[in-house]
């Protein structure tokens, strides 16, 4: 049987000697905010420490965090935090993480690196660092790692073999095994067979396209749809992607040189990004291509291609504001805007309202849909069904993926021959102990959503977005009176006041005399009565009514004050 998930939260026992303990705090049940912690001999290392973004639910919250409680009272312990590759999924939470003791070893790749210093400058946090690469061993306390070239949707991807004196962990990031890639850097399979010899105890492999039959498609079948857009396109072509998206930015590039196009780069954090990659060399940019935003008027619409942010519908990026009109580049007949992403999960509607808005401007909208603009970059069903062969792991714990994603990365596991009880499908805050080639899970600790509001990190709490939501969906009613402390009578008011809730105020004065009448009731009832305990009559009354009369919830704001 499939080891499953506690339920609730269960304290963990302690953690015996020579036994290996890893805590997911993010990237299980979701698409982001991932983040293992592995502990053992006192010790604890991280790997990655991403960011979740926000659905419509969660209205006014920029960014989610993982959970830091587990490990805010044990930083001191944390030997280094490696980095898989440089996606805000695994890297847009190392400043909160750094903010809490600044001294972490970072560890990563070139390019991982020179992404997440660029992020940490903004913040003025300035990091100790390690650059890695494919091949290199490092220790880090009790913690031999070993880094392994993988294949994905950015460069210099690394997956990473943790040696313990209770087991080896291979962890794989994101990756999928793409034969003809764009850089030429396969996913390492001979190092894979390699670390499949010395033993795998456990498997912490990526989930995301394990639903999804046979193999990813590969980069390089992008080219020619790219080619036959530029080369029909009329006017402007914008093509909106990750920010981080070299790879794709690199084909938009060699597209524009091959029709005579310029390119010009839209967004902070894409013109920072493809600076960095351009500088290391993982971008190669061809002669008198790239022209800055500013001088684009300056060139015929024909001759102009935008690289932009805003391909999940984020409504302060590039393309978004150009669908609303809201954005110094305007959009129109004749324009052509590839979005050149697959669809996180969550983002559908706010994509669609971008995709709605660019066509009532006029624009020739392409989309992953309707041609082959985009590919994942995750290893579908075939890739994984290879990955656990050549491995042949004791123990597999699928992550980073919703539990869809898991359950059927779980499926494939077993299917390859891993024991059903050897194939662990947990949910964050799961405490997972590794020792005698077994992987137990054992416990259960609070992992909650930490969220970014503006400037504030954690102040904003569920109850707080269910109040949003109620006020954004539903309106608010408020109520103010003044009552005579003895006589219960009515001494100003009641007035409403609404939002949201009804088109004519008027429809509010039938339920006046039933608030004076409860109130006077109340005060008769209970001399010994407080404030609260008439606003809490005042709101029962109104609730009641509007529920009956209009159907509706609102969030309804009573005052009551004593004469």
């Amino acid at each position: 049987m499939i080891q499953m998930p506690l339920s609730g939260v269960s304290t963990p026992p302690e953690l015996p000697e020579g036994t290996l303990r890893i805590v997911p705090l993010g990237g299980l049940g979701e698409i982001g905010r991932n983040m293992a912690v592995f502990e053992i001999a006192g010790k604890l290392l991280i790997v990655d420490c991403g960011v979740l973004f926000p659905e419509e639910t969660q209205p006014g919250v920029d960014l989610i965090l993982p959970d830091f409680s587990y490990i805010e009272n044990r930083l001191d312990d944390v030997v280094a935090l490696v980095l898989t590759h440089g996606h805000e999924d695994h890297i847009g939470a190392v400043p909160y993480l750094l903010r809490l003791r600044n001294d972490i070893p970072l560890v990563g790749s070139q390019l991982t690196l020179a992404l997440v210093e660029a992020k940490l400058q903004e913040h003025r946090i300035k990091p100790w660092s390690l650059t890695v690469a494919e091949g290199q061993v490092e220790r880090f306390g009790p913690f031999e790692c070993e880094f392994v070239a993988v294949n994905h949707s950015i460069p210099d991807a690394l997956a990473v073999f943790i040696r313990t004196a209770a087991g080896n962990v291979l962890h794989t990031g994101d990756f999928k095994m793409d034969q003809l890639p764009l850089d030429g850097r396969i996913t390492d399979l001979r190092h894979f067979a390699r670390l499949g010899e010395e033993g795998v105890d456990l498997f912490m492999v990526d989930s995301t396209n394990a639903d999804i039959p046979g193999f990813t498609t590969a980069e390089r079948e992008i080219g020619p749809t790219l080619d036959r857009l530029f080369g029909a396109a009329e006017k402007r072509i914008i093509v909106a992607s990750f920010s981080s998206h070299v790879h794709r930015v690199q084909q938009v590039l060699d597209a524009a040189a091959q029709h005579g196009r310029h390119v010009a780069f839209v967004g902070r954090s894409m013109v920072r990004n493809m600076q960095i990659a351009a500088r290391l060399g993982y971008l190669r940019v061809p002669d008198n291509v790239l022209v800055d935003l500013k001088n684009v008027d300056q060139l015929p619409d024909n001759r102009v291609v935008l690289m932009s942010t805003g391909s999940q519908g984020e409504p302060m990026a590039a393309l978004s504001r150009m669908a609303n009109g809201d954005h110094r580049i305007t959009v129109g007949p004749g324009d052509t805007v590839i979005l050149a992403s697959s669809l996180i999960p969550g983002n559908e509607n706010a994509v669609f309202r971008v995709i709605n808005g660019l066509l009532k401007l006029g624009a020739d909208v392409v989309h992953k849909g309707t041609a082959k603009v985009h590919v994942s970059g995750h290893a579908a069903a075939g890739e994984l069904l290879y990955c656990y062969n050549i491995l042949r792991p004791r123990n597999v714990m699928p992550v980073h993926g919703e539990t869809r994603h898991l359950i059927a990365n779980g499926r494939l596991a077993e299917a390859s021959g891993v024991p059903a009880g050897n194939v662990l499908l947990t949910d964050d805050g799961a405490v997972v102990d590794v020792a005698g080639g077994q992987a137990r899970i054992v416990g259960q600790v609070e992992c909650g959503f930490v969220y970014v509001d503006g400037s504030s990190v954690g102040a904003i709490t569920d109850a707080d977005l269910k109040d949003r939501r109620i006020l954004g969906d539903e309106g608010f009613i408020s109520i103010i009176a003044v009552v005579n402390r003895t006589t219960g009578s009515i001494v100003s008011g009641p007035e409403i006041h609404a939002r949201g809730v009804a088109e004519d105020d008027s429809v509010f004065d039938e339920i006046r005399p039933r608030i004076e009448e409860a109130l006077l009731e109340a005060v008769l009832a209970n001399t010994e009565h407080t404030t609260y305990q008439l606003q809490q009559v005042v709101r029962r009354v109104v609730g009641t009514w509007v529920n009956r009369r209009l159907r509706r919830r609102p969030m309804i704001i009573p005052v009551v004050l004593e004469a």
